[in-house]
């Protein structure tokens, strides 16, 4: 007699797996399921079966028996793609992302032409923020797999994450070539053109969208987000309060209400509060965690930390221990002055509950910082640059905490003479001056300001800022700004000194490319508040127009930039360590991570000056 090999089926066992498949393809999962269990019985040993009956078990919702099952068939053929890759999918849906990932790298090493796994490892890496192996994963998808939109729309997605709105451009153009009915292709590619600064181009993209079948909130948020950039406030302001009434579950609508409110007040009814609407959204919907988590964060970033506390307190309770909860209650207990419970709530939440990510160890480095608790601030401080090493807060509280313990390190780190340059920006030659360049400058940014006030969630005090990107827009003039301003940081790109291990001039590139960009106009009286940059690499402030008074330097230091201050809010007595003139026409380039800020300054004319943020590129 034959013996059956330990993997082999037979042939009347393969049909009815094949008979189950099609079932599970169909839907029918219990009907499929039966069929793997009584098959099991007598094949328990097959891998296939082992297989089949793991995805019979995940797709009737029995994950714990699914995850039995994968494994079994794991032991079985520990290098078979299909089930590598299909118990990763099962992980992800846990939410254990590094288990996943391991897998997923499994199945595409052990079947380099496995198309769905690279797309599969590259949304997972993407959803834990690892954006170059997502990017290195999807584009290794497309070159097996060119024709692929959902490949293409992946990418554009990674892109987007990593920076890169150029390239998420081309993905997700790529990706609606391919699949011109996919309508969220269309949405996702309105978003990045708008991000460049293309509001106008935009909107049509949404009206594809909509034709395409797209339906949702987020086509409205988004037509919204365009009608700011483009300076139609009363529209946007229009659009978006009925966005918040038809899908008041829909949190992006009561943030982005609060926020239109909050800085353009000349639009508010008699008597409204820019929260009134936000918080009554809230009270509706008191089972929406990410509405109420929304609006608890909005009133820590307006300075309502009494209000913020008391209602995740009503959020969290003894029954709700989350740990995003316990972060936001610790940082409105820190924002009331209160460090005595912040800190044993931060204490807590490291050690029992373990969380590890940059903003929380931020959050504690800032109350270590404030309590006079320096050596504990580097310790979590230098965590922190583990956890994430781009993290420029992370940089600027270490740097801080160097400082306070006269740590050398101090100055390694921060250098204020080389990391800070003034360089002059080469005016294009359409102008028959530098002067003529500036004054129609001024002009094409003081139309974008509409604002009557400085956003909510920024360092101005005093001022207003522009909405949206900045450079990229279709305007000729800023585009020849654009350029004037790469060609002087690609010059001073080529002077920065080679170092490794520094984490400013040890990711320097051959260039770098813009991550975001604004006009700010400050007032009389007007400043920055000293702050870094989180998003960027090198940061900046070019300066298009100065009222007189700065540059009769008969005030001190009035409307100069100054560095290496720590903000008040941290409360400890350190001077700035350096401070430099503004002058019209120069930019003044310094790693993101540097505290910055502006001292006041009076006058009958604004300060005006272009801003923005660059990551290296090869």
């Amino acid at each position: 007699m034959n013996q059956r090999l330990p993997n082999a089926i037979s042939a009347e066992q393969a049909r009815r797996v094949n008979q189950a498949v099609r079932l599970l393809q169909k839907g029918a999962t219990r009907e499929a399921l039966s069929i793997a269990r009584s098959v099991a019985t007598n094949a328990s040993d097959s891998a296939e079966v082992q297989h089949l009956l793991a995805l019979c078990h995940k797709a009737t919702g029995a994950r714990d028996e699914a995850e039995t099952a994968f494994r079994r068939a794991l032991v079985l053929a520990p290098a078979d793609p299909a089930i590598l890759g299909n118990y990763a999918n099962l992980l992800k849906q846990l939410g254990r992302i590094g288990e996943a990932l391991r897998l997923y790298r499994g199945a595409v090493e052990a079947d380099p032409a496995f198309v769905q796994g690279w797309i599969n490892l590259g949304l997972a890496a993407l959803e834990v923020a690892q954006t170059g192996d997502a990017v290195r994963a999807l584009e290794r998808a497309i070159t097996l797999a060119p024709s692929s939109a959902s490949a293409w729309h992946a990418l554009g997605n990674a892109r987007r994450a990593q920076g890169d709105l150029d390239g998420a451009e081309a993905a997700f153009r790529a990706a609606v070539a391919r699949a011109p009915a996919n309508g969220a292709g269309w949405v996702n590619l309105s978003v990045v053109v708008k991000l460049q600064g293309r509001p106008a181009e935009a909107l049509p993209l949404l009206d594809k969208a909509r034709k395409a079948g797209f339906t949702g909130p987020e086509l409205d948020d988004a037509e919204v987000g365009a009608l700011i950039d483009l300076g139609e406030i009363g529209a946007a302001l229009e659009r978006v309060r009925r966005l918040a009434q038809t899908a008041p579950h829909y949190t992006a609508a009561h943030v982005t209400l609060a926020h239109l409110l909050w800085e353009h007040g000349d639009l508010l009814a008699p008597g409204e509060d820019p929260l009134s609407a936000f918080r009554e959204a809230a009270e509706g919907q008191p089972g929406n965690g990410e509405l109420q988590l929304a609006l608890i964060r909005f009133l820590l970033e307006a300075h309502r930390a009494e209000e913020a506390l008391e209602r995740v307190r009503r959020l969290r309770g003894a029954a709700n221990p989350a740990p995003a909860l316990a972060i936001v209650e610790a940082n409105a207990l820190e924002e009331l002055r209160r460090p005595e419970a912040s800190g044993s709530l931060y204490a807590h939440i490291y050690e029992v509950m373990g969380v590890r990510d940059a903003a929380f160890l931020n959050a504690y480095t800032r109350h270590l910082l404030r309590t006079g608790q320096w050596d504990g601030a580097a310790a979590i401080a230098t965590a922190a640059t583990e956890a994430d090493p781009t993290n420029q807060e992370a940089w600027g509280h270490l740097g801080t905490a160097w400082r306070l313990v006269g740590d050398p390190r101090e100055h390694w780190l921060c250098d204020y003479e080389r990391t800070i340059v003034l360089v002059e920006v080469e005016s294009p030659g359409t102008f028959a001056s530098g002067t003529e360049f500036l004054a129609a400058l001024a002009g094409t940014l003081d139309a974008l300001h509409k604002a009557c006030r400085e956003p909510v969630n920024q360092s101005l005090r005093g001022g207003s800022q522009t909405s949206g990107r900045l450079f990229g827009r279709p305007d000729p003039l800023l585009r020849d700004t654009q350029a004037a301003i790469t060609r002087t940081v690609e010059r001073h790109i080529a002077t920065m000194p080679d170092d490794r291990e520094h984490p400013f001039f040890g990711r320097k590139k051959r260039t770098a490319s813009f991550v975001g960009s604004w006009s700010v106009k400050l007032w009389s009286k007007g400043r920055h508040v000293n702050h870094f940059h989180p998003q960027g690499w090198m940061s900046s402030a070019y300066y298009v127009s100065l009222p007189p008074s700065i540059g009769r330097g008969d005030d001190g230091h009035a409307g100069w930039i100054q560095f290496g201050q720590p903000s008040e809010d941290l409360g400890l007595d350190l001077p700035p360590r350096r401070f430099i003139k503004p002058k019209a026409g120069f930019v003044a380039l310094f790693p993101s991570y540097m505290w910055h800020g502006t001292v006041p300054f009076e006058g009958q004319e604004p300060r005006m000056t272009v801003a923005f943020d660059m990551t290296p590129v090869d």
